[in-house]
C-alpha cells in the first residue's frame, strides 16, 4: 500500500511583499503530483513541462509612462499602522479644523460637532461633543417636501472656520434650512449651542448635503461658495460677517452657471480666489462641455452705489487649463490648496482634475500647479464679450478706462466701469497649469501638500490623494516636476470616497473624514523598509538608512552625514556602498541569511518571493546560472520546483529595480533522503529551517490519493483526453462528410438552371408541374433517390 503524501505547511509573511491575495499558485503547487520513473511519471513530466507553456511568468511593471505606486497596504495590514476613531451613533465626519497649536482636532459630523485629542501618536481621544441637531419642525418640513428623513432631513455641519481665540462658526444644512452658530471654546472644549445664538445661514451652506461647497473666514469675514436655494441652481459667492457690507454675485447676470460647483476658496493678499467647475457658455461647438475656473473677488470691495448694489463690482473668472500635449483635458477640477512658499519662491495652488470623458472606459486623474503670479497675469489681460447678434464670445478690443474695470483700487467705481464689469467678467486667457501627476483607473477626490527636507537639503513637494474608492496615495515631486507614487494605503474594506484630507504637521501625521469616522495616518512608515537598498529606492524623503542601527527611520533632522538617502536617483549601489546594506546586497555580494528547505525526493515544492515593490522585476536563479527550465516554472512570483537527483542547492529570487539588482530571498533545497556537500562560498552564512508548501508522491506505479487535490489532476486528466478525442473525431468526421456530399444526386430540391425564384404569391403557390419533385422521390432521410 502505497503511503499517504505528506504536506508540510508554512506561513511566511513580510510587511513588504506586494502580492495580492490569491489561492492560484498555492493550488497549482498541489495538484501537480510528482512521480516515479513508470508511465505515470512520464505523463506527470509531461503535465509540468505542459504547465511551463502554458503559465506566464509574473513581472512587475515598472517601466510604464504611469506612476506606479511601489508599495501597497490593503486594508487592515498590520505593516501600516493606522489610528481609527468613531463614535457609536455618529456618522458622516465631513469637515475637519485643526487648532491653532495643533493638538486638537475638530471635527463636524452629521447633527454634532466634535473635539479630539491627537497628542499622542495613537487613537485620537474625544475631549467633549455637542450636538447640532435640526429641529422637528425643520425635519417635517424637510421631509414634507419630498426629502428623505432617513439619509438628508438632517443638519450636516459644512462650514467650521476659527472665528477668533475663543469661538468657532459652523453652518449646517439644517435640514434643507441652512443655518449658522458661534460656539465658544473653553481651553479647547467646546461649550453647548444655544437655540438663540442659531442664526440663518442661506448663501453659507448648501441645502442639499450633497452639493459642493467651499468657505474660508480671513480678517473676519466669510466668503463662502454654495448654492442660495433649495433646488440647487442658484450659485452664490458671498461675503458675511466683519463690518464689510455684505455683497454676493448677481443671479440675473448669469456669472455663473446654474450648475457651478465649488471645490476651494484660497485668500490672497488683497483678492480671495474660488475655484469650481461649471459647464462653459463660451464654446459653441460643443454641448455641454464642463470647464474648470477660478474667480476672483477684491477684499475691499464694497458695491455699488447707483449700479450693483450689494453685488461684487471686482468679479472676475478665467479658464483653468490642466492638460498633456496632444491629450484630452482634465476639465472637471475636484480640489485645490494653496502651498505658502519662502520667500524666495512663488507659491503654487495645487488641485486635482478629472475628466468628463471615459478614456479606454475608464476614469484618469490629474494634479496640476499653478502659480499664483500666472493667475494674477491673467486677471490683469484682456476681457472676453458676448456679441449678442451671433451669440459669441469674442475678445473686447476696445478702449482701457483707468483705473481698470474690476482691479482693486481704493475708491468707488464709477458707473461706466460697473456698465462694464456686467458684461466683461470673463478674462480672454487661460491659465496653464503644470502636470505633476497623471493617473487612469484612479479618481482623486482630496489633496494635501507639504514640503519635505531631504538629507541634502533640498525640499521635495509631497502629495497625500484621496480617491473615490477610499484609497490614499503618497506621492513625491522630483526635481524635473515628476512625481512617484511611495505607496498607496486602502482605508476602507468596502469602497467609498475620501471625504476630507487634513495635514497635521506637528502631529507628523494625514486625518482622513469618512462616513464612518476618522483615521489617523502616519505620513511615513520607514520602519517597513528592511535593508538599506529598500529604504533608499522607496526615494520618501521623510526616511533615511542609519548604518548604525541598520534600520530605516523617519528623518528628524536634516544634518545626519551618516545617514543614506537619494532622493534624485534613488540608486543604492552608490548611497549603501560604504555601510551596512542589511538584507539587500549587490549581486556578487554573500547572502545574510538562507533558509533551507529540507524535502523528500519526488516532490513539488512551492519556493515564494516576496514582491516587495510594484516597480520591480524578478527572476530566479540557481546559484550564479538561471533557474533550470527543465524542472522549474514560475507561477505569480513562486517557483514551482520538482525535486530530482541534482536539482537542489542554492535557489535565489533576484529583484531589479531603477538598474540595480539585489537578492530578495535565498533558499537552500535540500533532500531529505541524500543530502547536498556544503558550498564552502556558503559557510559561515546563518540558516533558517522553513517548511514550504510540497506534493510527495511514492510507491513506484501507485498514484497518490491526494485528499482535496488529486481530484482536480483527474480532472485535468480526463478534460484532456477528452479534447484530444474531439479533436480525432472531428479530423474523421470531416473526410466522411465529404464523401457523403458527392454521393448525393446534384440538384435535389433545387430550381432548374433556367427558372428563376417565384416573384409573386401566385408563382409561389403553382409551381410547374414538370419540376416538381414527389414524395415518392426522397427517401425516409429526405435523400434525392434520383429518376
Amino acid at each position: 500500500m502505497a503511503p499517504l503524501p505528506q504536506r508540510l505547511n508554512t506561513r511566511i509573511s513580510h510587511c513588504g511583499w506586494f502580492k495580492e491575495p490569491s489561492g492560484d499558485s498555492h493550488w497549482l503547487s498541489m495538484a501537480l503530483p510528482a512521480l516515479g520513473l513508470d508511465p505515470w511519471s512520464l505523463l506527470g513530466l509531461f503535465l509540468f513541462q505542459l504547465l511551463q507553456l502554458l503559465l506566464p511568468t509574473t513581472t512587475a511593471e515598472g517601466g510604464g509612462q504611469e506612476p506606479v505606486p511601489r508599495v501597497k497596504y490593503y486594508a487592515g495590514d498590520g505593516c501600516r499602522a493606522l489610528s481609527f476613531f468613531h463614535q457609536k451613533g455618529l456618522q458622516d465626519f465631513d469637515t475637519l479644523l485643526l487648532s491653532g497649536d495643533g493638538n486638537t482636532l475638530y471635527v463636524g459630523a452629521r447633527e454634532a460637532i466634535l473635539a479630539l485629542n491627537i497628542q499622542d501618536p495613537g487613537v485620537p481621544r474625544l475631549k467633549n461633543m455637542i450636538p447640532w441637531p435640526a429641529s422637528d419642525q425643520k425635519k417635517n418640513e424637510c421631509a414634507f417636501k419630498k426629502k428623505s428623513n432617513e439619509t438628508q432631513c438632517f443638519n450636516f455641519i459644512r462650514v467650521l472656520v476659527p472665528f477668533n481665540a475663543t469661538h468657532l462658526y459652523a453652518c449646517g444644512t439644517f435640514a434643507f434650512s441652512p443655518a449658522c452658530t458661534f460656539i465658544e471654546l473653553q481651553d479647547s472644549y467646546l461649550l453647548p449651542i444655544s437655540e438663540d445664538k442659531v442664526m440663518e445661514g442661506k448663501g453659507q451652506s448648501p441645502f442639499d448635503p450633497a452639493h459642493k461647497h467651499t468657505a474660508v473666514l480671513v480678517d473676519g469675514m466669510l466668503y463662502s461658495g454654495t448654492m442660495n436655494n433649495f433646488l440647487g441652481s442658484e450659485p452664490i459667492l458671498m461675503r458675511t460677517l466683519g463690518s464689510q457690507p455684505v455683497l454676493k454675485t448677481d443671479t440675473f447676470l448669469r456669472w455663473l452657471h446654474p450648475d457651478a460647483a465649488f471645490v476651494a476658496a484660497i485668500p490672497s493678499t488683497q483678492v480671495v480666489y474660488f475655484f469650481f467647475a461649471e459647464t462653459a457658455s463660451e464654446f459653441d461647438f460643443f454641448e455641454k462641455l464642463h470647464t474648470s475656473r477660478v474667480a476672483r473677488v477684491c477684499k475691499n470691495d464694497v458695491g455699488g452705489e447707483k449700479l450693483l448694489q450689494k453685488k461684487w463690482t471686482t468679479f472676475l473668472k478665467a479658464q483653468l487649463l490642466c492638460t498633456q500635449p496632444g491629450q484630452l483635458p482634465f476639465n472637471v477640477i475636484r480640489h485645490a490648496v494653496l502651498l505658502p512658499a519662502d520667500s524666495s519662491a512663488v507659491p503654487h495652488v495645487y488641485a486635482v482634475f478629472t475628466s468628463q470623458w471615459q478614456v479606454g472606459g475608464t476614469r484618469s486623474s490629474a494634479v496640476c500647479a499653478f502659480s499664483l503670479t500666472d493667475i494674477e497675469r491673467v486677471f490683469k489681460g484682456k476681457y472676453k464679450e458676448l456679441n449678442k447678434e451671433t451669440s459669441r464670445w469674442t475678445t473686447y478690443r476696445g478702449p482701457e478706462t483707468n483705473p481698470r474695470p474690476g482691479s482693486c483700487s481704493v475708491g468707488p467705481s464709477s458707473d461706466k466701469a460697473l456698465t462694464f464689469m456686467k458684461d466683461h467678467f470673463l478674462m480672454d486667457e487661460q491659465v496653464v497649469g503644470t502636470p505633476l501627476l497623471v493617473k487612469s483607473g484612479v479618481e482623486y477626490t482630496q489633496l494635501a501638500v507639504e514640503t519635505a527636507q531631504a538629507l541634502d537639503g533640498r525640499s521635495h513637494l509631497v502629495m497625500y490623494l484621496g480617491t473615490t474608492t477610499g484609497s490614499l496615495h503618497k506621492a513625491v515631486v522630483s526635481g524635473d516636476s515628476s512625481a512617484h507614487l511611495v505607496e498607496e494605503i486602502q482605508l476602507f474594506p468596502d469602497p467609498e470616497p475620501v471625504r476630507n484630507l487634513l495635514l497635521a504637521p506637528t502631529q507628523g501625521a494625514v486625518f482622513v473624514g469618512f462616513s464612518g469616522g476618522v483615521w489617523r495616518v502616519p505620513r511615513a512608515n520607514c520602519s517597513v523598509y528592511e535593508s538599506c537598498v529598500d529604504c533608499v529606492l522607496a526615494r520618501d524623503p521623510h526616511c533615511a538608512w542609519d548604518p548604525q542601527s541598520q534600520i530605516c527611520r523617519l528623518l528628524s533632522s536634516p544634518n545626519l552625514n551618516s545617514w543614506k538617502q537619494d532622493m534624485e536617483q534613488g540608486n543604492p549601489g552608490w548611497a549603501c556602498a560604504n555601510g551596512p546594506i542589511g538584507r539587500s546586497l549587490r549581486p556578487q555580494s554573500r547572502p545574510q541569511i538562507i533558509k533551507e528547505v529540507l524535502a523528500v525526493p519526488s516532490s513539488i515544492l512551492e519556493l515564494p518571493c516576496p514582491h516587495q515593490s510594484a516597480l520591480a522585476s524578478y527572476h530566479w536563479s540557481r546559484g550564479t546560472a538561471p533557474a533550470p527550465e527543465a524542472s522549474s516554472t514560475v507561477y505569480n512570483g513562486s517557483l514551482l520546483l520538482i525535486l530530482q537527483d541534482g536539482v537542489g542547492g542554492l535557489y535565489q529570487c533576484w529583484a531589479t529595480e531603477n538598474g540595480f539588482s539585489h537578492p530578495v530571498v535565498s533558499y537552500w533545497v535540500d533532500s531529505q533522503d541524500r543530502s547536498l556537500a556544503l558550498d564552502p562560498e556558503l559557510a559561515g552564512i546563518p540558516r533558517e529551517h522553513v517548511e514550504v508548501p510540497l506534493t510527495r508522491v511514492s510507491g513506484g506505479t501507485a498514484l497518490a490519493a491526494q485528499r482535496s487535490y488529486w481530484p482536480h489532476f483527474l480532472t485535468v486528466t480526463v478534460l484532456l483526453a477528452l479534447v484530444l478525442s474531439g479533436a480525432l473525431i472531428i479530423l474523421l468526421v470531416s473526410p466522411l462528410g465529404a464523401l457523403r456530399a458527392r454521393g448525393k444526386v446534384q440538384g435535389c430540391g433545387t430550381l432548374p438552371p433556367r427558372e428563376k425564384a417565384p416573384l409573386s404569391r401566385e408563382q409561389h403557390l403553382q409551381p410547374a408541374k414538370e419540376h416538381r419533385t414527389s414524395a415518392s422521390d426522397v427517401d425516409a432521410d429526405n435523400n434525392c433517390l434520383g429518376p
